[in-house]
């Protein structure tokens, strides 16, 4: 048994839904997932609460305002937890000065080694290359930070290299409290989940005024120490529609519907001029049982700067259709769009499909499954919609459709 087992409870903060959900279920606790804090039911005892901020696009001073509210709703003895995007997109550097109010200092660990994503010398790679040399922030109206300290800026931080990190969490927890004297917040490397373990059990060993920020890798380090394993609970199909929401800009998306569709669900790819008006758009019921994809036809090309109007407009047309179905949603933005036209304010997680991909349980009973839009390979959604039904057939090659262009279906 992990010596941290007695460790405070975790408060976790997240600036986009689906970065809030692979949180919670990566802790391995029992989660409150709350989208409106002020709404969400009370914690039970044992329960880490996860707060999605929803910040990940407002103006920085807004998005570091949140971050404090939360801080200021629960004070006290706790193990807290920054949520941080692993290609460091969002008001990284403002919520990360407001997360380091009152604190000692803030452990930064943003690597995630399953995904491909590892920091040497503070610098992110992304399959062996530099952040800023990569195509990941393609869909980004800014450019890509060359560093994490650049990202953190204006927070004042210090580099943890990977041999400091692996001479094990006590000399580690030394320099993270050098560091400290210093008026510095640690950056550590990290390339493997070792690494993050060694780096979540020194920022436990110092108490709760060391904070830790950083990604899904690091929460599931945190879970590896703290966590007690919860199983997933198996939730049975109770014969609702299914709705898959496929809002993110990544060119994956395409294939992953390609599969779905040939295992028979129907896919409804909507135009933009469709979508950026004030009203759902207009669509038939969804069919007792069966499976719909609703994405944006890109292949006319679609303007940048409507991505979050195409959306929202994606949200109005998902909430308007009856029958409450299951829902799979990709992209944080996507999800919680969705989920706030549904007025749906709570969730609590059940279990991983796929890495990722959370599977959670509303108050009424209906399975929510949120993504990032980056994550899986190209049997993602079929993968989760069989989990969801588990009659789902397989792909069947004679109904396959020719996978479109890279641009049709998804928001650049």
């Amino acid at each position: 048994m992990s010596p941290y087992r007695g460790a405070p409870p975790v408060m976790a903060l997240a600036d986009d839904l689906s970065g809030a959900a692979e949180a919670a279920a990566l802790l391995r606790l029992p989660a409150l997932l709350a989208l409106d804090p002020a709404q969400a039911p009370p914690a039970r005892d044992g329960e880490a609460v996860v707060v999605d901020l929803d910040s990940r696009h407002l103006p920085a001073a807004t998005a570091a305002g949140a971050v404090r509210t939360a801080l200021a709703a629960r004070p006290g003895a706790t193990t807290w937890y920054k949520k941080s995007d692993s290609l460091l997109r969002g008001n990284v550097g403002a919520e990360a000065v407001a997360f380091a109010e009152g604190a000692r200092a803030v452990v930064t660990a943003v690597a995630l080694p399953v995904a491909g994503r590892v920091v040497r010398g503070g610098v992110v790679y992304v399959d062996g290359v530099p952040l800023h040399g990569s195509g990941a922030w393609r869909a980004e109206e800014r450019t890509a930070p060359r560093s994490v300290a650049g990202a953190l800026a204006p927070l004042l931080t210090a580099g943890v290299p990977l041999d400091v990190v692996r001479q094990g969490p006590r000399a580690l927890a030394n320099r993270l409290t050098a560091v400290a004297a210093r008026g510095r917040h640690p950056v550590c490397d990290a390339e493997t989940d070792a690494d993050l373990d060694a780096v979540a059990e020194a920022a436990l060993r110092l108490g709760p005024g060391y904070r830790l920020l950083g990604s899904g890798g690091l929460a599931a380090a945190l879970g590896r120490c703290v966590g007690t394993a919860v199983p997933g609970q198996h939730v049975p199909d109770t014969g609702r529609p299914l709705l898959v929401v496929a809002g993110s800009a990544e060119p994956g998306i395409v294939a992953q519907i390609a599969q779905l569709e040939a295992a028979g669900a129907r896919h409804v790819s909507l135009k933009p001029d469709e979508l950026t008006g004030a009203s759902p758009v207009p669509l038939p019921p969804l069919p007792p049982g069966g499976i719909t994809v609703l994405s944006v036809d890109g292949s006319g090309g679609i303007q940048p700067g409507v991505a979050r109007r195409l959306v929202a407009g994606l949200a109005r047309t998902a909430a308007a259709l009856p029958g409450e179905p299951d829902l799979v949603l990709t992209g944080g933005e996507t999800a919680r769009r969705v989920l706030d036209a549904a007025q749906i304010t709570a969730l609590r997680p059940v279990g991983e499909i796929h890495h990722g991909a959370v599977h959670s349980l509303t108050a009424d009973g209906r399975s929510v499954v949120t993504r990032p839009g980056s994550f899986g390979g190209p049997d993602s959604f079929h993968r989760i919609a069989a989990a969801l039904r588990p009659r789902l057939p397989s792909p069947s090659p004679a109904r396959r459709p020719t996978a479109p262009s890279p641009s049709q279906g998804v928001i650049p």
